[in-house]
């Protein structure tokens, strides 16, 4: 109200100041001298004065005849029920159980490599295969003397039915059938050892030995490294207090920076162990990588729900009040007519969780309660406002 008066006191000066006729203000600074400056400044200042004292008679009176004008204004919010999820912000990297090393498991000369880096692969699919120094002959021959003990076996069976020779000799054919037999299963294992197969389908990430080169079983002794980049998974450490929260199937969302995506999933597996070095526990959220763009190693935010409140109410955070018992309080709003007159009163409330600027309210409040928003830090207990409108 102050603010027009002052407007309509300054309009009023301003056309008392330029016409009629007194000498413009204008005309008196072009003609540049001081002392009429002074006295034209004189002149005006006291007529403002004058002003001033009538427009504070006016506000007086107005302040007298209008009992809503020393109100406080504020603005109020209706509480609701909804669903709150909160989650718990994690960082984590990406993993797979399907990235490793191909080591070869028996010595001998690379003599031949089948695939090239980045080339995809089938599980049982040949990679490279080693020169068996002979092995592959000698296992001929055994397969040879087999056939014959096999053969020895079976007519000395068919005699023994016929109650015709010794049983030691029937014993003798069985036992020679066998252990050549077991022989050949053991020889064909170590042939076997000389071709490098997947060990499940994926991509051959790197080529580490070149044809021609002498391996052997051990460290350093790797060919090949495979990676399975369509199972991949974020590993992440959860301290320990999040141990009820934190569930299988429950929603789970993972950003990667580098990438400016986010992916929606489900936490799949928890750790049954809790690391006593940081007393937290791992988790697993699969990811799944239909653009390839997902590495292992990569960094990922991740978050995790570990709370669902299906009715909550969730107030801002900068209405909420605390007293000297370290109680935390709000102001509701009850209406007292259809002119915006209400009363303020204090309620203690108990909060919960938070997810940014909101707080959940787990006890003072009820579904359709008025809330005092803006003005809430400076009203007081019983206090009568005005509700502006929102």
């Amino acid at each position: 109200m102050k603010n027009i008066s002052y407007i309509i006191a300054t309009t009023i000066l301003l056309s008392s100041c330029g016409g009629g006729t007194t000498e413009s203000v204008e005309a008196i600074v072009e003609a540049k001298d001081l002392t009429a400056i002074r006295a034209k400044k004189n002149e005006i200042t006291e007529t403002y004065r004058a002003l001033e004292k009538e427009i504070q008679l006016l506000d007086s009176a107005i302040a007298e005849l209008d009992a809503n004008a020393k109100l406080p204004l504020v603005t109020t919010i209706e509480a609701k029920t909804e669903k709150f999820d909160h989650f718990l912000e994690l960082q984590g990297d990406v993993t797979t159980k399907q990235n490793v090393l191909i080591y070869p498991e028996m010595a001998g000369t690379l003599q031949r490599v089948y695939v090239k880096e980045g080339q995809k692969v089938k599980k049982g699919q040949l990679l490279a295969s080693i020169d068996d120094g002979g092995l592959s002959s000698s296992l001929a021959q055994m397969k040879t003397q087999l056939a014959l003990a096999e053969t020895t076996f079976e007519r000395q069976k068919r005699l023994w039915d016929q109650n015709i020779g010794s049983e030691i000799q029937f014993l003798q054919a069985k036992a020679n059938y066998e252990a050549q037999k077991s022989a050949v299963d053991q020889m064909q294992s170590q042939v076997g050892k000389s071709d490098i197969r997947a060990p499940f389908s994926g991509i051959i990430d790197d080529v580490i030995k070149d044809q021609g080169t002498v391996v052997s079983p051990g460290p350093g002794a790797e060919i090949f490294r495979i990676v399975n980049l369509s199972d991949m998974y974020v590993e992440v450490e959860v301290p320990e207090n999040y141990l009820s929260g934190i569930q299988a199937g429950k929603e789970a969302k993972v950003f990667f920076p580098v990438l400016g995506e986010t992916v929606d999933s489900k936490i799949r597996q928890t750790g049954n162990f809790i690391n006593p070095s940081n007393r937290a526990f791992t988790v697993e959220i699969p990811v799944p990588n239909t653009s390839g763009m997902v590495k292992p190693n990569l960094t990922a935010k991740v978050s995790l729900n570990d709370y669902t409140n299906e009715n909550a109410i969730l107030i801002p955070q900068g209405i909420i009040s605390e007293n000297s018992e370290g109680e935390q309080y709000i102001y509701l709003a009850e209406k007292s007519g259809e002119d915006g007159i209400a009363s303020v009163r204090r309620q203690i409330i108990e909060t919960g969780l938070t997810t940014g600027s909101m707080v959940e309210v787990t006890a003072g409040i009820s579904n359709g309660d008025l809330l005092v928003n803006e003005g809430a830090r400076t009203v007081k207990d019983g206090q009568s406002v005005k509700i502006l409108a929102n």
